[in-house]
């Protein structure tokens, strides 16, 4: 089987540094936004952590969820808690959503076994 975490860390660190290196303003500003919106504040990182997996599934975005996949992982969270965020997000989504939830699975097989 592939290393699909280091596969995916790999692709996305080259190519925000490819990204960042133009510096466009707008594009750093947004990409600070996201770093900051799921620090610490009035909810818990864990919580916002499942929010923005929850939305990256219904959304759609393979990328977006495996980020949000490994910080999950990474912040302690429990397989369990994972699914049942991903359900919510499957329901709400619809039966669209059922190959993310697939490959958000094998993830997550690969960050355990790492």
């Amino acid at each position: 089987m592939p290393d699909i975490v280091n596969e995916f860390n790999e692709y996305r660190s080259k190519m925000n540094d490819k990204i960042l290196a133009d510096n466009n303003k707008v594009i750093k500003r947004i990409f600070n936004l996201d770093t900051n919106a799921y620090a610490e504040g009035a909810l818990d990182v864990k919580t916002k952590e499942l929010l923005g997996l929850v939305a990256s599934a219904v959304l759609r975005c393979d990328d977006c969820i495996k980020y949000h996949m490994e910080a999950s992982y990474k912040i302690g969270l429990k397989k369990e808690e994972v699914v049942e965020a991903l359900s919510i997000a499957t329901l709400v989504g619809g039966t669209i959503v059922i190959p993310h939830l697939r490959r958000a699975y094998e993830f997550w097989d690969a960050l355990e076994a790492q």
